[in-house]
């Protein structure tokens, strides 16, 4: 297994001795990106990810580094902590150079484990948006681990097991290669996504990509399969989006 580290936290400390701590029960290679270091300059908001494509970004030659480097891990680990209860700035700057994504998923096989830790309060909601975030780029599942460590340096027993419990889950769920089926809303962006591709006047990146990929003609990725009752609720949503969306 071949598992990326993004450090979204500018030390390492608390966030960064919870992925020590996570590797102990995890096999495999482990390749880290400290984004303090990347110094990836802010985002403009200038919308040619989404418009004209990821290449066309002013900061593509940091970005897409990245993003390949995401495409060939088998698992991601990405981390920080509550900053004025919310991730780091520099870690929501990469997210926010991924807008694109949430246009044009395509992580549908991939897993991930978010660690996020706080002195006081905002671990569950960062660990959450975290989450969210990752499932709009396509992740077929992701493990949390939010911790309120209250200032110390070193863990309790009790955040120890939780980060051994929550690590186990992943690398078992690694090492299984099943792919989980989607979430109910997963599957409604999906359709808002795919519907929009198809609108009378839709944006030229995400036509080609849908296109290109033939997600046009499917009710979710090929790779992840879909009961009869999320087959339906996926045809009825793209019916019903595609009303709304023209």
């Amino acid at each position: 297994m071949k598992y990326l580290i993004i450090n979204g936290s500018p030390r390492k400390k608390n966030t960064w001795n919870v992925v020590k701590q996570a590797r102990k029960n995890l096999k495999g290679e482990f390749e880290e990106i400290h984004l303090i270091k990347e110094e990836i300059p802010l985002c403009k908001g200038c919308f040619n990810c989404i418009n004209n494509g990821e290449d066309k970004c002013p900061h593509a030659d940091k970005i897409k580094p990245i993003m390949d480097k995401i495409r060939k891990c088998d698992g991601l680990i990405i981390t920080s902590p509550v900053y004025a209860l919310n991730i780091t700035a520099i870690l929501k700057n990469l997210f926010d150079h991924t807008a694109f994504l949430f246009h044009r998923p395509e992580f549908f096989t991939k897993k991930a484990l978010v660690a996020v830790t706080t002195a006081g309060a905002g671990h569950k909601k960062c660990a959450n948006y975290i989450d969210e975030t990752l499932r709009h780029w396509g992740f077929n599942k992701v493990y949390k681990i939010p911790l309120a460590c209250g200032g110390n340096e070193t863990f309790s027993d009790k955040n120890i097991k939780k980060i051994n419990k929550i690590s186990k889950k992943f690398a078992k769920d690694m090492e299984s290669e099943k792919i989980h089926s989607p979430k109910l809303m997963d599957i409604i962006f999906f359709n808002a996504w795919k519907a929009l591709a198809l609108s009378k006047h839709p944006i030229e990146a995400d036509e080609k990509y849908w296109n290109e990929t033939g997600l046009i003609n499917m009710d979710f990725a090929p790779e992840v399969k879909l009961n009869i009752f999320k087959k339906i609720f996926s045809k009825i949503m793209f019916f019903i989006i595609k009303q709304v969306i023209k």
